[in-house]
């Protein structure tokens, strides 16, 4: 039964990766994306309103899928912290635990917090670029 648990718990790992993978590239392919679209609407946007508005549809845009993605990260890592709690626990019972270093935890939510930071930073840049170029 064990083996079973074990099996799943790092299939749910697996899964939690894959899901935090699409939720990263998603928010950095929309941030460029959308920063090439508004930096190339620059231009209109100086004599046609309707083009300035286009400009703000595409930034709340943004916001709204980085507000998203940044909470699914942190849904995310709470999710891996979790499951590898109950991964070390489980390595306790069975006297395993001295080959799965803990600390491993820490590395993880230092990444889950670059990761953010990258999200973020694109998003903001992607934000604010056009608008200086304006």
């Amino acid at each position: 039964m064990i083996e079973h648990v074990h099996n799943h718990i790092t299939k749910e790992l697996e899964q939690n990766t894959k899901t935090d993978i699409i939720f990263i590239l998603s928010a950095i392919i929309l941030n460029l994306i959308t920063l090439a679209v508004n930096s190339g609407m620059v231009e209109k946007s100086r004599t046609e309103s309707s083009s300035l508005a286009v400009m703000f549809v595409f930034v709340l845009l943004i916001v709204l899928v980085n507000i998203v993605v940044i909470f699914g990260l942190v849904k995310g890592r709470q999710t891996r912290n979790k499951l590898i709690n109950g991964l070390i626990s489980m390595y306790k019972d069975q006297n395993v635990d001295k080959y799965y270093d803990s600390s491993l935890l820490t590395n993880y939510n230092v990444r889950y917090n670059l990761f953010i930071m990258v999200v973020i930073c694109t998003g903001v840049i992607a934000t604010i670029v056009p608008f200086i170029l304006r």
